[in-house]
């Protein structure tokens, strides 16, 4: 009888059972088996979320997926893969754990939650390392969102022809002053191109200063009733009418710009939480998988 005991071959379960309950309590190969089954998984989900996506996109208008059906569409998705890939990473970490004997019952739940959730921390640090540059677009979204309302007035400025360098050469700028010149019933005779350099320089200046001073106003009124046959009155007016459309516009155009920057600002600022909500997620998810695996792992009634 003694022989055939100390001959018998050991159970798998017994070599990889740990018996002393003050022995280490993690097994970092699960866990890293666990994590790269996670971000394996979050590259594959990523990569069909990304071609549905694509799919969805229209390059005409008013046709495919709306630009707040698509943001939507994407952050679900994205806590889906959270979701799913935080809970294979954790079940394998805790199933592939060695086993521990003569351990309470309370502290294998504490090191299975441990396993899962390392096993999420780790896959998201290596998934963090390899999209650095998404995710740092991502959440700064928000951040440069003043950039992009710099951007924007910087378009305004380069609609009414202000551009520091050259305040009169631009197109918008030469146009209402085409539109100055206009004759109502004669036919207008050609404009003087140095003329009309010289009133698009004033008009642009004034602008960009925000008024319309009298004398200019008098003195382009002067040149636009020697062109056109207007009286002065009718040409000053003229000038007044042509600078309000002109500032008109611009505020417009800058009103356009913060509001797409603030947009853009909130939208960036709500990815940032959802991401938040669903990496949260993701963890608990994770932990409560490996528990679950843990306990397949040793058959124990917790």
């Amino acid at each position: 009888m003694a022989i055939s005991t100390l001959s018998r071959e050991p159970f798998a379960s017994d070599v990889a059972a740990v018996g002393d309950a003050h022995a280490i309590g993690i097994s970092w190969a699960a866990i890293f088996a666990g994590a790269a089954g996670a971000a394996a998984l979050s590259l594959i989900l990523v990569i069909l979320g990304f071609g549905l996506g694509l799919s969805s996109v229209s390059p005409w208008a008013n046709s495919g997926a709306s630009a707040t059906a698509i943001g939507v569409s994407t952050i679900v998705w994205l806590a889906f893969t959270q979701l799913v890939a935080s809970g294979v990473g954790g079940y394998l970490a805790g199933r592939l754990r060695f086993r521990w004997t003569n351990v309470h019952a309370d502290e294998v739940y504490f090191r299975d939650t441990a396993h899962g959730f390392l096993a999420w921390a780790t896959a998201s640090l290596v998934t963090a390392a390899f999209l650095s540059s998404a995710l740092t677009a991502a959440l700064g979204g928000g951040l440069h969102a003043g950039g992009a309302v710099a951007q924007g007035a910087a378009q305004v400025a380069a609609v009414g022809g202000m551009t520091r360098s050259s305040p009169a050469g631009s197109d918008a700028v030469g146009y209402y002053v085409d539109t100055m010149f206009r004759a109502d019933q004669t036919p207008v005779t050609q404009l003087d191109p140095q003329t009309r350099l010289e009133v698009a320089k004033v008009f642009a200046t004034d602008v960009r200063q925000g008024n319309l001073p009298a004398e200019d106003k008098r003195y382009v009124g002067q040149l636009i009733a020697r062109q056109t046959s207007l009286s002065q009155a009718d040409a000053e007016k003229r000038v007044s009418d042509t600078y309000t459309r002109v500032t008109t516009a611009i505020n417009d155009a800058e009103t356009r710009a913060k509001d797409a920057a603030n947009k853009a600002r909130k939208a960036a600022a709500y990815a940032a939480l959802w991401m938040f909500i669903a990496l949260l997620a993701g963890a608990f998810v994770a932990s409560v998988s490996a528990l679950f695996g843990g306990r397949l792992r040793d058959k124990v009634q917790l």
